[in-house]
């Protein structure tokens, strides 16, 4: 049986309201930089893509993928961005690590976006394996980062829309 992979990078453009005049937090974990650095440049490059400018991107680093909720949640306490992208990467080990670290980003990460105070975008990649997270990092899969910014983009457009 074959296996249909749907590419994370396939959108339609004409569905993505522009980004010009949109203000962007990007909270990276440097672990797995090799993943989340490629997560982080499909993100900022669709920023740029869809009319956002390099002034009204910020990136900041957080060690791990925990402290992506204090880091999101810091940016989102700032009031400058109206949408704030956390991008990171935990590969499940021999331990029980992974799912500790997987539930408390993904529940902070959850109750921040909850607030409503600005779009929190869940960039997090969960993975059985190394290969599967290159998959989702610019390999078949695409690049999660791509759609995680058109996220951010859309959900800073209807909020903008409802106040």
């Amino acid at each position: 049986m074959a296996t249909a992979f749907h590419h994370l990078s396939d959108y339609d453009p004409e569905t993505v309201p522009s980004a010009q005049g949109m203000r962007f937090g990007i909270v990276v974990s440097e672990w797995n930089g090799e993943i989340t650095g490629a997560l982080l440049q499909g993100a900022h490059d669709t920023l740029i893509k869809h009319g956002a400018v390099e002034s009204d991107i910020t990136v900041l680093a957080v060690p791990g993928s925990f402290e992506l909720v204090f880091g999101a949640s810091r940016m989102v306490k700032s009031q400058v961005f109206d949408a704030v992208i956390a991008i990171g990467c935990v590969v499940r080990g021999d331990t029980p690590h992974f799912d500790y670290i997987c539930q408390g980003a993904t529940q902070g990460l959850a109750q921040l976006n909850a607030q409503g105070d600005a779009p929190v975008i869940y960039g997090l990649l969960t993975c059985n394996d190394m290969e599967q997270a290159e998959m989702r990092a610019g390999g078949m899969l695409g690049n999660k980062g791509d759609e995680c910014a058109i996220t951010a983009i859309k959900m800073v457009s209807f909020k903008r829309r409802i106040g």
